[in-house]
């Protein structure tokens, strides 16, 4: 009895073939940037610590076949009782090219891993123009876009039970 190697003539799995998962940033932009200091220079004053409100949001939208652009939106207002502070908004967007990612998985995928992926070039824009602006540059908390993913597609679904037929 001889061993041989018929590796090559043996069937393969089906996913096998598939590409591996991949992508690619094409590009990167700023669609958005507004930063105001209405109360300055009385708020560039030392004073009790301002409240922090900060809101994330993504979107996503298909530019063809394998390629999106994802928009991530940071809005962020300090504010002391007596006054505004700052607020800045900023809207941070990238054109991505995604392949080999099952159609299943393809939404999660672009709105998890593409965010991820610009937020460290967001938080640094906002860092800078607070900086800029004359208070502490802002540096926002990685954020776990997974887990905002799960709590809008919880809020989707509940938004769709209540719904009346």
């Amino acid at each position: 009895m001889t061993d041989t190697n018929d590796a090559g003539t043996q069937p393969q799995p089906e996913n096998a073939q598939a590409a591996a998962p991949g992508m690619n940033i094409l590009g990167q932009y700023i669609k958005d940037l507004s930063f105001e200091n209405p109360n300055a220079p009385m708020s560039l004053q030392q004073g009790e610590q301002p409240k922090l409100d900060i809101n994330v949001n993504v979107n996503a939208a298909p530019l063809g076949e394998d390629q999106f652009e994802v928009i991530l939106t940071l809005s962020t207002k300090a504010e002391r009782p007596d006054m505004v502070m700052f607020a800045v908004e900023l809207v941070y967007a990238g054109v991505f090219r995604i392949t080999g990612v099952p159609q299943e998985h393809m939404h999660p995928f672009v709105m998890i891993e593409c965010p991820r992926m610009l937020f460290p070039f967001a938080r640094s824009i906002l860092a800078d123009a607070t900086r800029n602006g004359g208070f502490p540059p802002l540096l926002l908390d990685p954020i776990d876009f997974a887990q905002l993913y799960r709590q809008n597609m919880a809020q989707q679904a509940a938004a769709q039970q209540e719904k009346p037929n």
